[in-house]
């Protein structure tokens, strides 16, 4: 999977910093229980994540410095969100099919 620079940014950051991690490994769990399937839980994270990174921007290096060279302009953390589902839950079992009915 090829994460852009902004979401291997914030999976650098989350990886390098362990109460960060933490947090984000707690939160992805829980919205891949709450969420109706993979794909909601995908866009919930991407808008969490983005949101993180719009705060992180105002007061943490290197999000900091380089909202001050580029600014800060909305970037998809769909990627990251899918990867972080991916490494962080146990895949959901799809349902069994149903046996064909007899006439």
């Amino acid at each position: 999977m090829s994460l852009n620079r902004s979401e291997q940014m914030v999976f650098d950051y989350i990886q390098t910093h362990p109460e960060e991690r933490q947090y984000w490994v707690e939160k992805v769990q829980k919205t891949s229980r709450a969420a109706s399937d993979q794909h909601e839980a995908a866009r919930e994270l991407a808008n969490d994540l983005w949101r993180y990174f719009e705060e992180r921007s105002a007061v943490a290096s290197p999000f900091k410095e380089m909202a001050q060279r580029e600014g800060v302009r909305q970037t998809s953390m769909k990627n990251l969100a899918e990867y972080l589902l991916r490494l962080w839950t146990t895949p959901r079992r799809k349902p069994a099919p149903l046996p064909p009915v007899a006439e």
